[in-house]
């Protein structure tokens, strides 16, 4: 049985190189993230086919923003997909209306605090206030909480504050990120090893181009879940 705590990230251009790339991981992944780039590719067929005919685990990275009446309709119709996770900005409004939308199912709505690929000098540019970002998103993560939210998406430098939080208890932190030693960062600025993040309070990590770039992407899943085995 796969160890759900490793998301692997299907960032390929179409359906068919992710269920391609799914067949190759076979038994060691059953969690799969599917995001906004592949929406246009067969993503959501794609995320029905793993998850009714594969039995996989499914996390909709859709990142949501609009008004509450449009993300309630949105969340709604993809909660029929009969998904695990979904993603949405983590402003009160907009969490509270993806949970609206969730009302009746399964779904888990996760709010974003702030992106990992940005730092305080992208922050200034689109004028977030002042201040410390990991005391940003530690702010951002309660107010999402509050709202309803069933988790957030953090990096792993802000994963033990925010499991620190009173409003984190029983709640699910997903980080992404994760690169595992040696790896390439990416366009990622805060990253952290599989194993520090889950040490850090993580319940879930998310692992993309490590693994689906790797000459052995099996075999690169193996060492991301051994190393997480071991905390």
């Amino acid at each position: 049985m796969s160890d759900d705590r490793l998301i692997v990230a299907l960032d390929v251009p179409h359906a068919v190189a992710g269920l391609e790339l799914a067949e190759k991981l076979g038994d060691a992944v059953g969690f799969y993230k599917i995001g906004l780039g592949m929406l246009t590719g067969g993503g959501l067929a794609l995320a029905n086919e793993l998850k009714q005919e594969h039995g996989k685990r499914i996390f909709l990275d859709m990142k949501l923003f609009d008004i509450g009446a449009t993300v309630e309709a949105a969340v709604r119709g993809l909660a029929q997909f009969d998904l695990d996770f979904l993603t949405v900005h983590g402003d009160p409004h907009v969490v509270a209306a993806a949970k609206q939308g969730a009302a009746g199912t399964d779904m888990k709505i996760l709010a974003v605090t702030i992106l990992t690929s940005l730092d305080r000098a992208d922050l200034d540019a689109a004028l977030i206030q002042p201040g410390d970002l990991g005391d940003l998103v530690l702010t951002r993560a309660g107010r999402a909480l509050d709202a309803g939210a069933d988790g957030v998406i953090a990096s792993p430098q802000e994963a033990a504050a925010i499991r620190a939080l009173p409003e984190a208890n029983g709640k699910l932190i997903v980080t992404p990120g994760v690169r595992p030693q040696g790896a390439a960062l990416g366009d990622q600025k805060r990253v952290a090893t599989p194993g520090q993040a889950i040490a850090d309070g993580a319940d879930h990590i998310v692992v993309g181009r490590p693994i689906w770039q790797a000459e052995d992407p099996a075999a690169a899943a193996r060492a991301v879940l051994q190393e997480i085995s071991e905390r």
